[in-house]
């Protein structure tokens, strides 16, 4: 079994993660951060960095994607190929900070790699208002997120709405987090996990 969980940064992506990882006994895949070679790069300089991040993002979901479907394993992924494609590669290309030319190149790229994988059996969502992913974003503390503009998380909520809404490769689990604490509260965590286990039931 595959499952995802997708969401905009601080949404609580890689927590839930490790704690479904945890609860259900899954491998858990997570995203490339600390040994990204870009990304701090890409957050004083978008414009120069894009293309060169979403490739480098692109190519290590890619390879997340096989290992898991050639492992025979249960796997919880922390974020998806589809998001890099449809949301930050296409945000960035709005706004002037990556190049017709890269866009449409990183496009084919993608177009390519998705002939050859399969979509998550799960995807769980997590939905949450710009002020909640501030406040989240500010607690986690990592330097390279204090220069991410309220302009740009906005413009990736906008199109996550939009994804997720026509979303059709899977089921699909949306969780609101604005009004729940999944991290430190207990019943928040086990009500997911209920959720959860009603989505796993209809999967073939």
């Amino acid at each position: 079994m595959h499952v995802a969980i997708a969401g905009n940064i601080g949404s609580g992506k890689t927590t839930l993660t490790t704690k479904l990882s945890k609860h259900y006994n899954w491998e858990a895949h997570y995203e490339e951060v600390k040994n990204n070679p870009y990304l701090n790069d890409f957050y004083k300089d978008m414009q120069r960095w894009s293309f060169n991040l979403q490739v480098y993002f692109l190519n290590s979901r890619f390879r997340q994607i096989i290992n898991i479907r050639n492992s025979g394993k249960n796997y919880i992924q922390d974020r998806t190929i589809y998001e890099d494609a449809f949301i930050f590669a296409p945000n960035l290309h709005a706004m002037g900070l990556m190049s017709s030319r890269d866009y449409e190149n990183y496009i084919e790229i993608f177009n390519l790699m998705d002939g050859f994988i399969k979509s998550p059996d799960l995807l769980i969502y997590l939905r949450a208002s710009v002020p909640i992913l501030v406040e989240q974003i500010q607690k986690r503390g990592r330097d390279y997120e204090n220069s991410i503009r309220l302009d740009y998380l906005t413009r990736l909520n906008e199109r996550y709405e939009a994804w997720i809404e026509q979303y059709n490769k899977g089921n699909v689990l949306i969780i609101d987090i604005d009004d729940i604490n999944f991290a430190e509260n207990e019943q928040d965590l086990n009500d997911i996990i209920k959720k959860t286990n009603v989505e796993i039931n209809k999967i073939p």
